[in-house]
């Protein structure tokens, strides 16, 4: 008997468009024959939609449109009420309110098993200062970095300048705290820049993080799994454009993947225990795509992790599964039986003290 697989897309984002192709390409990879997938889109606003069952790949596109333009309105109220809810959720969400555990807290809530990572890991994996904090706890190397939130920034603007160009050097990089897929993330070479920078960061997040510049290969591994994760083999991304950017992840198909990236096995046994240690510290669950930096001398610093990394076509969280053996839609497969397993795991803990 096929299971009824939710597939929640979209949402009140930055990241919003990044998400409807991580749809479109999750729909073309299904396995039909295994899942009645339901489409269930969310609005720039908001507003939950759900569609009509999807039929074969080929058509299932233009029913993620149709979902997208006139979906039933307030499916919500029908989950919570039991009428039609999924059996299993897979969210495919990026960004703000779908990444950052408030969407996960609402399917908690809910009882639904769902795929990917929890409430804690989700929130603390996507804000990019509690994120390092943990880190540190546990001894990963990083590069060092300032961080201050907008209320800060205009109180004392000449005192923040000041610091970052004494505990940093240029260039710099300047993120929204809170946003992935490299919205809202500029390159700072001098003072001017580094104003414009903070205030164009500013647009989309109240919490800024500046992290000094390091001359080093971007690596990157895909971990897989529950209590027990593995890790998939190494890639290393050569953009051509300054650093690793928006258009570049998802635009402009000129970025240079690497699989295997060429490292030495002792980076590689190296970047592997951290990037198991930064998923166990932030109780990650399902999927984490982790971000190293490798310098020339082999020093290995973490950068950060992505709990819900792309399912576009170019993406590198995909490509790094597919080269150790895992196929997209078996990826998939996995991401499901994962949160099932999860799922099954919380009926284990006892909520009355009987």
């Amino acid at each position: 008997m096929k299971k009824k697989l939710g597939l929640v897309y979209g949402g009140k984002s930055a990241e919003h468009e990044v998400s409807l192709s991580t749809a479109t390409a999750v729909t073309n990879a299904i396995d039909f024959d295994k899942y009645e997938v339901i489409p269930v889109y969310i609005t720039y606003e908001g507003e939950w939609r759900k569609g009509e069952p999807l039929a074969a790949p080929a058509e299932s596109i233009e029913q993620l449109r149709l979902a997208r333009e006139g979906g039933k309105p307030d499916c919500i109220q029908d989950f919570l009420n039991g009428n039609g809810t999924p059996d299993i959720i897979l969210p495919l969400l990026h960004g703000t309110n779908g990444e950052d555990g408030t969407v996960q807290g609402l399917f908690e809530v809910m009882n639904i098993p769902y795929a990917g990572n929890g409430v804690l890991s989700s929130s603390a994996g996507m804000d990019k200062v509690i994120m390092k904090q943990l880190f540190a706890q546990v001894g990963l190397k990083q590069v060092p970095y300032v961080h201050f939130i907008r209320n800060q920034w205009n109180k004392d603007q000449n005192y923040w300048i000041e610091k970052m160009e004494k505990e940093l050097t240029f260039p710099m990089f300047v993120k929204p705290a809170n946003l992935g897929s490299s919205v809202g993330i500029s390159k700072a070479t001098d003072h001017d820049s580094l104003i414009k920078a903070v205030e164009f960061a500013l647009k989309f997040d109240r919490k800024i993080i500046v992290e000094q510049g390091v001359t080093a290969r971007e690596v990157e591994v895909g971990i897989l799994g529950n209590d027990d994760p593995k890790c998939s083999v190494l890639g290393e991304i050569k953009p051509v454009a300054a650093f690793y950017d928006y258009e570049a992840k998802y635009q402009d198909g000129n970025t240079e993947l690497l699989i295997p990236a060429p490292v030495t096995d002792k980076v590689e046994a190296t970047l592997k225990d951290m990037a198991i240690r930064a998923f166990k510290v932030l109780d990650c669950a399902g999927l984490v795509r982790a971000d190293f930096f490798v310098t020339a001398q082999d020093e290995v610093l973490i950068n950060e992790i992505n709990t819900m990394p792309g399912f576009t076509p170019t993406s590198m969280y995909p490509l790094l599964w597919q080269n150790t053996g895992l196929s997209y839609p078996e990826l998939i497969d996995k991401l499901i039986e994962l949160a099932l397993e999860r799922h099954e795991e919380k009926k284990k803990i006892q909520y009355t003290m009987d």
